[in-house]
């Protein structure tokens, strides 16, 4: 008890800069003290007292704003950064060095029985106000940027921001030989997203737009052609999406 004791505390001092002293850890910060209550709402609720687990948790609700079902399954050196307003369910599994925000919400989708909580990998960081729903997968080293909904089970070491979530890092890109191939025709980004380009929507549709370009300009090409070998090809007026460009730099 004493070793996994020091672990949290060194955990806080790798993971939270502001972290003065041992003392200020053992009485100011709420993550901490909601992670010791659960050990102990986790113990009796294993051992069938499943009432007295509620309450022990219904207690640490209310001391730290945190509040984590004592079934949960919480693995070594777990943190949660300021910590209100967390949400931690019933089946949720969370493995070691784990990180979470505060506005967090690991929850179900669904009323029935059985695993309904999402599965949390190895040194898994979920940004403020991000939410995590259904019994989906979160890879070993994977990062949830804050806001983000993610419904869909996430590979491991990779990022994922958005409603719904999508992945940003070009280096997570999946074995999905028909979506590839199309993308590298069209000249497409597979998840819409660059190392440059944090928003993945508007980098998608800057990518169509500069396809119908490249369209517009061979079309117009073929045309003249024809009216040079005699062909009569009448041109119409289309619309010029220049001003369509969809901008997203900082």
């Amino acid at each position: 008890m004493l070793s996994r004791l020091k672990e949290d505390i060194h955990c806080v001092f790798a993971r939270d800069p502001a972290a003065q002293s041992v003392f200020e850890i053992l009485t100011t910060y709420p993550g901490f003290h909601a992670v010791l209550i659960h050990r102990c709402s986790h113990w009796l609720w294993l051992r069938g007292f499943r009432w007295a687990g509620r309450y022990v948790s219904f207690l640490g609700r209310w001391l730290t704003g945190i509040e984590i079902h004592p079934g949960a399954q919480i693995g070594r050196r777990f943190f949660i950064d300021h910590g209100m307003g967390v949400v931690i369910g019933e089946t949720a599994v969370i493995g070691d060095d784990c990180t979470l925000y505060h506005g967090v919400t690991l929850g179900g989708t669904s009323w029935n029985k059985g695993k309904r909580h999402p599965t949390l990998g190895n040194s898994v960081v979920i940004g403020a106000g991000a939410k995590v729903l259904g019994p989906i997968e979160i890879g070993d080293g994977a990062r949830v940027g804050s806001n983000s909904v993610v419904v869909k089970s996430v590979p491991i070491g990779v990022t994922v921001v958005g409603i719904p979530a999508h992945i940003v890092d070009a280096k997570a890109k999946q074995e999905q030989a028909r979506r590839d191939a199309m993308a590298q025709k069209i000249g497409f980004d597979a998840y819409g997203a660059t190392s440059d380009m944090p928003d993945p929507i508007a980098n998608a549709i800057n990518l169509m737009l500069d396809h119908i370009h490249q369209l517009d300009k061979q079309i117009a090409d073929m045309q003249q052609v024809l009216n040079d070998a005699g062909i009569s090809c009448h041109r119409q007026a289309i619309s010029v999406l220049d001003d369509c460009e969809i901008k997203d730099k900082q």
